[in-house]
């Protein structure tokens, strides 16, 4: 093996035993399976999603014919790239990761002020969006559906879950396609007020919700 290949993985959404991966390895495993180095809980994920393979040339990003595909920096991989440090890896919608090459993990940090986060307290249903607390609070409504897209952060959360978490059970044949996008539009606009240069909530054509840059 290469000595050189000293690189990281970070988990920065997504559910996964682990949240960083050394790629002290060959070859690193990216998937579902049980057998793969970095393991993705999320059935849309491939059981053998994709592989990075320390090369002479670098470290190097293949999808292995996943059905959901693999991103590089927001772009769907269709052949094998030469990662770079600060790459954004999506495994389908399911997982992100970042790369952080050789001798660049050390000031990696993924609190830190300024940058791209949002972190609920659940107790006193605080939210905090890149280092700032969100005031006056968001409406109840609100708040329901950013508590679902942080507990699945990194998830596509469907528009009947965001239904049930938000009016109830009972209300979803009564909840309207406009209503649920309205919601959504809101909470948008209170979390740009402190953040206006990143999506955090983003609309999944078809799907649903899901949520980036959310930190436990």
């Amino acid at each position: 093996m290469n000595e050189a290949c000293v690189a990281m993985l970070i988990l920065q959404e997504g559910s996964s035993p682990q949240r960083q991966w050394l790629l002290d390895a060959p070859e690193v495993l990216i998937g579902r399976g049980p057998d793969c180095r970095v393991v993705v809980n999320d059935r849309q994920a491939s059981r053998h999603h994709a592989r990075i393979a320390c090369t002479q040339e670098g470290y190097i990003l293949e999808d292995l014919g996943s059905k959901n595909g693999t991103y590089l920096n927001g772009q769907r991989l269709t052949q094998p790239v030469r990662l770079v440090d600060g790459d954004e890896i999506g495994i389908a919608f399911a997982a992100r990761l970042r790369f952080v090459d050789a001798g660049a993990t050390v000031p990696l940090t993924l609190e830190a002020s300024g940058q791209p986060q949002i972190r609920i307290d659940p107790a006193s249903r605080s939210v905090w969006v890149a280092g700032q607390e969100l005031h006056p609070p968001l409406s109840p409504a609100q708040y329901r559906m950013l508590a679902l897209l942080y507990e699945r952060a990194g998830q596509v959360v469907s528009r009947e879950e965001v239904v049930h978490a938000v009016w109830g059970e009972d209300a979803v044949e009564g909840v309207t396609e406009q209503a649920i996008d309205a919601l959504a539009r809101r909470l948008r606009d209170r979390i740009a007020a402190l953040d206006p240069d990143h999506a955090y909530i983003i609309t999944v054509r078809g799907h649903g919700y899901r949520l980036q840059y959310a930190v436990p």
